[in-house]
């Protein structure tokens, strides 16, 4: 794919109409709605700041949650939840609808902002038609969740028709929706000339020079769950890195498939063979993949996640069948940090343990660490990752923290992500 496309700096938006795709996916409070975090309002302040302080009349959008936009589909989805088809009335679907809206995102931009944000009620109706009509350079409307449109997520064509013809050009910078091919995130640029913000160009320029043209040595550090998630993001890295590391619950299905005993850790059986084909991959490649030697084992999964938990590290090829991996142990930490230490470009997706408890957090923090002592260009795919870095005070010390879940794990995966792809070239 690729990575060079033009910007908001490339382009005039002088006294133009700007449709801007933020990612306002906020998290918030189940019981008040309150945003508890507007990280990722504040992320998108610079290109808004930019195109007003350009004189641009900027159109914001963005989606916020899953709403179901058909009563029908709700009544399906809440039914299959086990939910009485009696007690679901149109009533409650406009209630969890008006759960999801993007009002006291307005309400925080505004404040942020240092000035009035209009909001529109609606995303392509008459309130968003006639707000954005009035709308004057400098001046800045944010349009209701998109996802209230039931053509969003499909692409509808009509739908990005209608979000255009109220813009003049089109502004992409929410990252964490790039893979997703949907109305406000690629099918708008088939109507506009399409450039990313400031925040994508980032992503692109720190992500895509890591896997086109990296700085040697390169190591991917690989944690999470399951083989099945990272399947084609190994497979790629192993063509662009030179050591490939890989911890967390999927380091057990390696050690299964080279025969050893793992007791009751999580195994995806079906992957033993691809386990042993990377392993084969790698020595072909004259990739140096690390795997763990030791492993902190528990009789059983704390419940809850953050509970006292009793544990001993034992060989990884070697855990008792009452005990389960949660965590690489000490052996393996120092063997991980040291291949990091060398590096001079060192991307990692996924955690180590589960790090979200204080005594399995030791892996995590160990690759964390050793990310941040490094001299090396070093970046921090979304999601666990991000989240352990920044939780556990690393963050500043860190290159480059994706603002993408899925975004950055398919762009390792060296997909096409079809929000950027639908960008013009330099």
């Amino acid at each position: 794919m690729n990575y060079n496309k033009k910007t908001v700096y490339d382009i005039d938006v002088a006294g133009k109409k700007v449709l801007l795709r933020c990612d306002f996916n906020v998290p918030q409070d189940k019981a008040t709605g309150a945003i508890t975090s507007d990280k990722r309002i504040v992320a998108a302040l610079p290109t808004i700041r930019y195109l007003l302080g350009q004189g641009a009349a900027v159109i914001a959008c963005s989606h916020l949650g899953k709403p179901e936009p058909s009563f029908e589909k709700w009544v399906k989805k809440q039914t299959e939840k086990g939910k009485d088809p009696a007690e679901l009335t149109e009533e409650k679907w406009q209630k969890s609808l008006k759960k999801l809206t993007l009002a006291p995102v307005a309400e925080r931009l505004s404040e942020l902002l240092g000035k009035p944000v209009v909001f529109a009620h609606d995303v392509v109706g008459p309130d968003a038609k006639a707000k954005a009509a009035a709308l004057k350079g400098g001046e800045i409307m944010l349009l209701e969740n998109t996802r209230f449109e039931k053509g969003e997520t499909k692409n509808d064509p009509a739908l990005a028709k209608e979000l255009a013809s109220m813009a003049e050009v089109y502004v992409s910078d929410a990252f964490g929706s790039v893979h997703r091919a949907h109305a406000s995130t690629a099918g708008v640029a088939a109507y506009l000339p399409a450039v990313s913000g400031l925040l994508v160009a980032k992503e692109l320029e720190v992500m895509g020079k890591a896997l086109d043209d990296p700085k040697r040595p390169f190591v991917a550090v690989l944690g999470g769950a399951k083989v099945s998630d990272k399947i084609a993001v190994i497979n790629n890295l192993l063509e662009k890195a030179d050591t490939v590391i890989i911890g967390g619950g999927m380091a057990y299905t390696f050690a299964k498939a080279q025969g050893g005993e793992i007791g009751k850790s999580l195994l995806e059986e079906d992957k033993c063979a691809y386990a042993l084909e990377m392993i084969e991959k790698a020595k072909a490649k004259g990739v140096k993949l690390l795997l763990p030697v030791d492993t902190v084992v528990a009789g059983e999964f704390p419940n809850p996640i953050d509970a006292p938990v009793d544990v001993e590290t034992v060989d990884v090829t070697a855990i008792p069948a009452d005990k389960e991996g949660l965590d690489i142990g000490e052996k393996t930490r120092a063997l991980f940090a040291d291949a990091i230490k060398n590096a001079k470009t060192v991307v990692w997706n996924g955690p180590m343990g589960v790090f979200e408890n204080p005594t399995l957090a030791k892996g995590t923090i160990a690759v964390a660490q050793a990310l941040a002592d490094s001299d090396a260009v070093t970046i921090v795919g979304g999601g666990d990752s991000a989240a352990a870095c920044e939780q556990l005070g690393f963050a500043d010390k860190i290159t480059h923290i994706s603002t993408g879940g899925g975004a950055s794990l398919e762009f390792l995966e060296g997909l096409e992500l079809p929000g950027i792809a639908c960008l013009q070239d330099k």
